[in-house]
């Protein structure tokens, strides 16, 4: 079988040359949520259409549905925009690709509310779910890496927690600090303290750290979760044995999501380039960005934008500082010399139209520069000698 080729692409535009990664933008389940948003309003003029959240954590896609008269009920941190009172079994609820709660869910069907016709859960969302449901049947406590107040991550823990232990945790640090419990190093009782609200109903850290299965929210680094769920089964073998590690580790590689993959793989190519900068589009929340971001950061001076608006000039870029969480502004972000060579790319949630026109702009600034016609013609997947 051939290896998937993740080598990214490059254009050449003269003064001008972007390495364009071979896997970026819309996913599957991105694009199938966003197709039912648009068809819940066109099967549904004369009612009001609401989304339980930001459809995707992409600005410009969830404004234009704003435009076309979709409500948000609550923002991405579960803040109430438009009580449940107002909401009646006339009206029409989307689910986002994110999923909801088991909780948000019944408290829908209660009012009378159809939740499954435009529900838009992410099928790779739905297999996590899946699996999470079979480890907690088989009496394995299910260990969540994801952000613990991302809509996803609360979605899972939700429907985890219905079928067993469960517990969230943020990253490889916090893995190895869960991990000094179940080694018996920490007692129990600092464990409430701190995976505070993180836990399942009734958990029991000296009970329920004996059997354990890792899966992730979706947009994570792949490379972590799996760092993470190696890191468990070692313990286990450690303290229990290898003749024993099926009894207490259970092998939950099959929930990694293949887009996230995709784009990850492919960024790790981008990292192998001689660019001289990275700008990587896409929403400011959004999980998935924000860590082909964090990966372009390990070499390149990276600028994080969410449309072409964010370069004002050849000499400034409005751009977003994703580990501080604040708004920045560079001057003379351009190099100057013969050729610049720029890494352009985007999370799953963002649409390719965005990324064409930041590239668009972006070229703007170099006098003589190809036309984008004459590029496509002499393409060539491999950069200048």
């Amino acid at each position: 079988m051939r290896k998937q080729d993740f080598s990214p692409t490059f254009l050449d535009f003269g003064p001008v040359g972007f390495y364009i990664a071979r896997h970026f933008g819309f996913c599957y389940g991105v694009e199938n949520a966003i197709e039912i948003s648009y068809k819940a309003l066109e099967e549904n003029p004369d009612k009001k259409v609401y989304l339980l959240s930001q459809m995707i954590h992409n600005q410009e896609v969830n404004n234009d549905l704003e435009s076309r008269g979709i409500q948000f009920i609550m923002d991405t941190d579960g803040k109430q925009f438009i009580p449940w009172d107002a909401i009646s079994k006339d009206d029409v609820v989307i689910v986002p690709a994110f999923g909801t709660t088991l909780e948000i869910e019944h408290l829908l069907l209660d009012r009378g509310i159809e939740v499954q016709k435009y529900n838009t859960t992410c099928p790779f969302v739905e297999k996590v779910w899946n699996r999470a449901e079979k480890l907690g049947k088989d009496d394995y406590t299910i260990i969540i890496h994801g952000k613990p107040k991302h809509e996803e991550t609360r979605a899972t823990f939700s429907h985890s927690a219905h079928s067993g232990a469960s517990i969230i945790i943020r990253d490889i640090e916090e893995a190895r600090s869960l991990g000094e419990y179940i080694k018996g190093n920490k007692p129990g009782t600092m464990f409430f303290e701190e995976f505070a609200w993180r836990f399942s109903e009734g958990f029991d850290p000296n009970r329920d750290l004996q059997r354990v299965g890792v899966v992730n929210q979706t947009t994570m680094l792949a490379s972590e979760t799996q760092a993470i769920a190696e890191y468990f089964r070692s313990l286990m073998m450690e303290k229990y044995g290898e003749g024993n590690i099926k009894k207490h580790f259970a092998d939950t590689r099959d929930t990694l999501c293949y887009a996230t993959n995709d784009n990850q793989n492919s960024t790790f190519e981008l990292l192998e380039t001689d660019a001289d900068l990275a700008i990587v589009v896409g929403g400011y929340n959004s999980s998935n960005t924000s860590h082909i971001v964090e990966l372009c950061e390990r070499k390149f001076p990276t600028f994080f934008i969410n449309s072409e608006n964010e370069i004002k000039s050849s000499t400034e870029i409005h751009h977003f500082d994703y580990p501080n969480k604040v708004k920045r502004t560079s001057t003379n972000f351009l190099p100057q010399k013969e050729q610049v060579k720029i890494v352009l790319t985007s999370g799953a949630s963002c649409p390719d139209t965005l990324v064409d026109r930041v590239l668009q702009k972006v070229i703007s600034y170099f006098p003589g520069s190809r036309s984008v016609e004459e590029v496509i013609e002499t393409l060539t997947f491999k950069p200048p000698s």
